[in-house]
């Protein structure tokens, strides 16, 4: 299951995951939270945390998150992803450098920094920078 919220500043979509996670859960919760966002924000910047009581993925739910990053590769401004769980935060940080948009994982203890961290973290892309010259 996950459970959506706004944060703030108002791009933020903040996702958090319990007991399994299934693909409805990322087509009927997860999904439309971030392309309803994307409606009236040019970026989203997200925090997906997996709680403590998070316990796996199934197939759907993998394929439906990979399919989310490469839909929206270019729609993140930064992504922060909270976990105890040592392989996805591995997995995490191997797609991170795919994404345009800084990515950091956190441990559950610091979900409050993690929060903090993608609503403040300032980031350009080296072709926006570039526009300024």
């Amino acid at each position: 299951m996950i459970d959506t919220t706004i944060g703030t500043p108002e791009n933020l979509v903040i996702a958090v995951a319990h007991g399994k996670v299934t693909g409805d859960d990322y087509e009927k919760v997860l999904i439309p939270a971030i392309e309803a966002k994307l409606k009236t924000q040019k970026k989203v910047r997200l925090l997906y945390q997996l709680a403590k009581d998070f316990a796996g993925f199934t197939a759907g739910a993998m394929w439906d998150d990979a399919k989310l990053i490469l839909r929206h590769l270019r729609a993140f401004e930064a992504v922060a992803v909270v976990t105890d769980v040592r392989w996805i935060a591995d997995a995490v940080k191997f797609i991170g450098f795919f994404l345009h948009c800084p990515v950091k994982v956190f441990r559950n203890d610091r979900r409050v920094e993690a929060e903090e961290w993608v609503a403040t973290t300032a980031w350009q892309s080296l072709a926006e920078a570039s526009h300024r010259w």
